[in-house]
């Protein structure tokens, strides 16, 4: 039953206010969830977070910003585990990457300034990994794209046991089939991570506006309990107990200092994404065309 209240909380978190992650802007205008999703974790030395990493990023932030570059990053800092700071980046597609990348190599302007740049910002950290991370609708359940609104994330992570992938994609169907009658304003989505890991591992990201919403999320279970009913709570956990190896679920916060993000964004919630003037003990740090972080 631990290893059961365990997931049923995980998944309720997920259900209030959920979304995938960064915004798509479509052709037709439409946001959508991007397929690919590039995350940077940047580990940091004691005494190096808040304000001063603050600096270091917002020299690419700036940069980015003079260079009208297309492709824009949430930053997140960490409310629980070690410190750290995540960087979303998403893609329509692995083309879009490849092109992106291709891009930048051919501005040797921004390729110099990027090196620069990372030197800097290298000195602030203990140490830096990368996954990509590919997104599966067909485990989500309407997820949201947009987040100009949104102020938290929680990071869920999921082992799936090798051979597994079948059990672990009915668990899936059982929260959501569960999800979509109890709980009927619950949103998620759910993406795997294609390249950077064992494989096998999976992400739920939720965002919220306050974490008043984590409260409510600890509350829904008790509607998924009763929508699923005795037998279909003992089969979900006998499946869960199954395929998933470990599971990990974290909190973070938008930090808007760090982050690039579109104008339109800036423009719907001026107060929170609005780039604010550098701090003059910031003023030498590099300040040019910096490439989104992977």
């Amino acid at each position: 039953m631990r290893t059961l209240t365990r997931c049923l909380v995980a998944l309720s978190l997920v259900a209030a206010y959920a979304c995938a992650t960064a915004a798509q802007q479509s052709p037709s205008g439409n946001m959508s969830v991007p397929k690919v999703l590039q995350i940077t974790r940047e580990y940091l030395k004691p005494g190096k977070s808040g304000m001063t990493h603050d600096k270091s990023e917002r020299a690419f932030v700036d940069a980015m910003a003079r260079a009208k570059w297309p492709t824009h990053y949430i930053a997140m800092t960490s409310l629980s585990g070690k410190s750290r700071a995540l960087y979303l980046t998403q893609y329509e597609s692995f083309d879009a990457w490849q092109k992106d990348n291709d891009a930048v190599t051919k501005n040797t302007a921004l390729s110099a300034t990027l090196d620069r740049a990372s030197v800097a910002d290298g000195e602030l950290l203990d140490s830096l990994d990368q996954g990509v991370f590919y997104f599966h609708e067909e485990m989500s359940l309407r997820p949201r794209a947009d987040l100009s609104q949104m102020r938290y994330m929680e990071v869920s992570l999921y082992q799936v046991r090798p051979g597994k992938e079948r059990q672990w994609a009915e668990v899936v169907k059982l929260a959501k089939a569960g999800y979509e009658k109890g709980v009927p304003d619950a949103h998620w989505g759910m993406f795997e991570e294609v390249y950077g890991g064992n494989g096998g591992t999976y992400l739920l990201l939720s965002s919220h506006k306050t974490l008043a919403e984590i409260d409510k999320g600890f509350g829904d279970d008790k509607q998924f309990e009763a929508t699923m009913g005795e037998d279909g709570m003992k089969k979900f956990a006998d499946l869960y107990a199954e395929c998933c190896e470990l599971s990990q679920h974290q909190l973070f916060a938008f930090s808007s200092a760090q982050s690039y993000v579109p104008d339109e964004w800036i423009k719907a919630s001026p107060d929170f994404w609005k780039r604010k003037p550098v701090p003059a003990a910031a003023a030498k740090a590099p300040a040019e065309d910096k490439k989104p972080k992977p």
